[in-house]
């Protein structure tokens, strides 16, 4: 049997990871660490410091990297996506018939929370039949999924920036800037958080009445706040943005946007971190 632990570590905060994960971490026979590149290398780093610092017998569990496999860039958005998770779930697969053939307890360790924008989650959906594959075996692979949560960036976004993240009794749609850019402003949205935005999105929008909470880097010593009318600080924001990426190689942010305020002293004097 492979018990698959699924592990929130939050944003790039090490205090960030709770006593649970930590137990999570500590009962994995193998320990699976995904590499994005030379650009994304501050990703891995960090699970790489989260297994040295919280494995209290680190002969115990094998940690193993792999290369992540690459999203091919084609029109077709969802049919890429799921070709990208079959890669992805085959890899897997491998990786634990061959290090766990006999079965045992493996951990993922995942930014921020399985649940919210990653795709974790759908990639172990796909496992059974892989390992049914890579393995050759007639009978159906014995596989348990476990999730263990993390702190979002949208927690993380919200207490850097000292808000809540719906105004009082409004409701709040979380989505993504690509939907931003096709759709609009959804319907019935006093607020908006949007995630995996390849930059800009807001840009799409009427400016005119919008607030932006912006973040990048969320929770790791790089972290850069920005946040004011929407009209007025849109171009800070996308040559921030720019100019972070450059630096680092790589980016994550997400912002929140709002029609109303979200405390009844919002909008406050804007916040201006740029992180180091």
């Amino acid at each position: 049997m492979i018990r698959l632990s699924l592990i929130g570590i939050g944003t790039g905060n090490p205090e960030h990871v709770t006593l649970a994960a930590v137990r999570a971490l500590n009962a994995a026979d193998l320990i699976l660490l995904p590499r994005k590149g030379e650009a994304k290398s501050d990703l891995v780093d960090l699970r790489r410091l989260l297994c040295r610092n919280l494995l209290e017998e680190p002969a115990r569990s094998r940690v193993v990297e792999f290369d992540l496999p690459r999203r091919e860039a084609r029109a077709d958005y969802l049919g890429a996506v799921d070709a990208w998770h079959e890669a992805i779930a085959a890899v897997w697969a491998e990786l634990m018939e061959s290090h766990l053939p006999e079965g045992g307890r493996v951990a993922m360790l995942i930014w921020g929370d399985p649940s919210l924008y990653d795709s974790s989650l759908r990639i172990a959906e796909r496992l059974r039949s892989c390992m049914k594959s890579a393995t050759g075996r007639a009978v159906e692979v014995d596989l348990k999924v476990e999730i263990v949560p993390g702190i979002t960036s949208l927690q993380v976004l919200t207490a850097a920036h000292r808000i809540p993240l719906n105004a009082l009794a409004e409701p709040v749609q979380i989505t993504t800037g690509r939907r931003l850019r096709e759709r609009g402003w959804p319907d019935d949205a006093a607020s908006v958080a949007v995630m995996l935005d390849g930059g800009g999105a807001f840009q799409a929008l009427p400016p005119e009445g919008l607030y932006i909470w912006w973040g990048a880097y969320l929770g790791m010593d790089k972290q850069s706040l920005l946040d004011g009318w929407l009209a007025e600080v849109a171009p800070s924001i996308v040559e921030r943005r720019a100019a972070l990426r450059e630096r680092h190689g790589w980016i994550m942010d997400i912002y929140l946007l709002a029609r109303t305020p979200l405390l009844p002293s919002q909008p406050n004097s804007p916040i201006d971190t740029a992180g180091e």
